[in-house]
């Protein structure tokens, strides 16, 4: 099998000392346990620039006793010159974290620092917060996604799970939290410094940034969690969600290929010069289009509306332009869209939500008109970590998003209403795109790159940035692909844009070869429009989505995300069936309508 999905880390391996242990992966002190049991996620030191992109920490040597783990480290590319250690202590029940850098030149950073990733298993656990002043505030991690920041002002905090009851203490800044699951991150992270302060901030030659994170931990009487079952029951709801895929934004020439999907969605930014050529690219695959504007002024508007003539498109939305400070299709974008496509003739449901990720949905939904045809948001897992764990646990938190977005699409479509309808449901959620990396960078402070042609000699869009991943070659894709599929498709999720036709986004390649990732495209698109199985998770590794047909025969695609394999029993509403699967892959079970 490819390579690519493993190849993320140039440096991996386990360490323990006592009862304590972790993965060292390059410069991440990743899964910090005590006793097994899981204390944190992650702890890092992060160096991110005025745009936010982040500086890596090269590890050029590490140091290790029976107690202590020391690297040295170094920062490379976007001007950063920092150089220091990440020194780690295990003793007792104690686990101290400790940063220590220094830049050689004169830097402007928007975060240089420690942040620790706190599990998400954590979610409705009471939680003591001591903030810098002293004084101490009783709260919890939240269960549903925190659209801002759920506690400011620490200097330590402390919980109890899994039976152990977990102190921890900062000092160097002033941290905070923010939750992660927003960007289908598995995670609520604590970081400094606070966001509420003015970014960037310089850093002169020879300042020290220095931090320390204490962790104490003690065991308690609490009964451990049992273990997962092996089972997955699919249970039917809803239709199953429509399969599209995103236009393609690599250079020309397009390759010849046969689609594979309902839809196209294409962003047209109208400040560019070649989104016209973007349009009859994304037109020529004989697709219905779902078309998302980003605004430049109100002529261009009008004019991108009017292109829309003549072509089949299932649905329409407008973002602000590129550099604004929201992406979300406020009532003031959706109003002049709305006038728009009055003015040029052109029918076609209207639809808003977030250009970027879940979370802006979630923070700024109330900005939304309530008159929508359906809610829009994409999912980009690898946008904080580039670490193949990460994107293997950005599923069970791709549920979460899913089933948060049909709420506020309930929350909408009544207040449209101007009543709660009963029956919680609300206007159809159409999530994507779905890819590996970002297709913008919405916390960019600067510019993007704009096409310099008319035509699409360059490309466009994630074309012009460097937001092509390795793998998406992969084989285990496609596995990836179902199991996001299966973790995204609750009731009330009418459609699913996965990737680009082709390029290095694509689920073919430039020349139109097929990718594996293809493979599970088709299977999934086979499905749409019948009855839909779904069903939740046991454990986030392992999936089972499904669709009966008219005659009452059902196919179940079972995906396997575990790094070995296993054996799982599938109920539905008609049959059960037992399957094994390899690691890292996916099949599909038939069962015949009951006689």
């Amino acid at each position: 099998m490819s390579t690519a999905w493993d190849s993320t880390h140039r440096l991996s391996r386990p360490w323990r000392g006592g009862p304590w242990s972790f993965e060292l992966r390059d410069d991440e002190i990743a899964d910090i346990s005590y006793d097994g049991r899981i204390v944190l996620r992650a702890a890092r030191a992060v160096v991110r620039d005025r745009n936010w992109d982040t500086a890596p920490l090269i590890v050029d040597r590490v140091r290790e006793t029976d107690a202590t783990v020391t690297l040295h480290v170094r920062s490379v590319g976007l001007g950063s010159s920092f150089r220091g250690v990440m020194r780690v202590e295990a003793r007792g029940s104690r686990f101290v974290v400790i940063a220590d850098l220094e830049s050689e030149h004169p830097f402007d950073t928007n975060r240089t620092g420690l942040v620790v990733l706190h599990p998400p298993a954590l979610a409705g656990a009471t939680l003591e917060v001591v903030h810098p002043e002293g004084d101490v505030e009783s709260t919890a991690f939240p269960r549903a996604i925190s659209p801002h920041q759920p506690v400011r002002g620490i200097s330590a905090l402390a919980w109890e799970h899994d039976g152990l009851r977990v102190r921890m203490s900062f000092e160097g800044d002033v941290f905070e939290m923010e939750d992660q699951r927003n960007w289908t991150d598995a995670s609520f992270k604590t970081y400094s410094r606070p966001l509420a302060l003015p970014f960037p901030y310089p850093l002169d030659a020879g300042d020290q940034v220095r931090q320390t994170l204490e962790i104490d931990v003690e065991p308690t009487d609490a009964t451990a969690p049992a273990p997962a079952a092996e089972r997955i029951d699919l249970v039917a709801g809803g239709a199953f969600p429509s399969l599209a895929v995103a236009a393609s934004t690599a250079p020309d020439p397009a390759p010849p290929f046969d689609p594979t999907a309902s839809a196209v969605l294409v962003e047209l930014d109208l400040a560019t010069r070649n989104w016209r050529a973007a349009l009859r690219r994304a037109a020529s695959s004989g697709l219905p289009l779902d078309v998302r504007f980003v605004l430049a002024d109100d002529d261009a508007l009008t004019t991108g509306v009017a292109a829309l003539r003549g072509h089949d498109v299932v649905r329409v939305t407008a973002f602000p332009p590129e550099g604004a400070s929201r992406h979300v299709s406020d009532a003031s974008a959706i109003a002049a869209l709305r006038s728009a496509l009055a003015h040029a003739g052109v029918s076609t449901e209207v639809v808003g939500g977030a250009r970027s990720h879940f979370t802006e949905l979630n923070r700024e939904h109330h900005r939304l008109p309530r008159d929508l045809d359906g809610i829009v948001f994409s999912v980009t897992p690898l946008f904080h970590s580039l670490g193949t764990e990460q994107l293997v646990e950005s599923l069970a938190m791709q549920r979460l998003v899913a089933e948060q977005g049909v709420v506020i699409a309930a929350a909408v479509s009544d207040a449209a209403r101007g009543e709660t309808d009963p029956s919680g449901t609300g206007v159809p959620v159409h999530i994507g795109p779905i890819g590996l990396r970002p297709h913008f960078n919405d916390v960019a402070t600067i510019p993007p790159p704009r096409p310099a042609a008319d035509d699409l000699r360059d490309g466009y869009g994630p074309a012009l940035l460097e937001l092509t991943d390795p793998r998406q070659d992969a084989e285990q894709l496609a596995a990836w692909t179902i199991a996001s599929a299966a973790a995204l498709a609750v009731p009330g999720v009418a459609t699913l844009t996965f990737f680009e036709e082709w390029g290095p986004r694509g689920i073919r390649d430039e020349s139109g070869a097929e990718r594996p990732v293809a493979a599970a495209m088709r299977a999934l698109a086979e499905l749409s429009g019948r009855a839909s199985l779904h069903g939740a998770s046991p454990d986030g590794l392992v999936w089972a989505i499904g669709a009966r047909s008219d005659d009452g025969a059902e196919r179940v695609l079972v995906s396997n995300m575990d790094s070995v394999g296993r054996t799982l029993r599938i109920t539905t509403p008609t049959g059960h069936a037992g399957v094994h699967l390899g690691p890292l892959t996916w099949l599909h079970v038939d069962l015949p309508a009951r006689g």
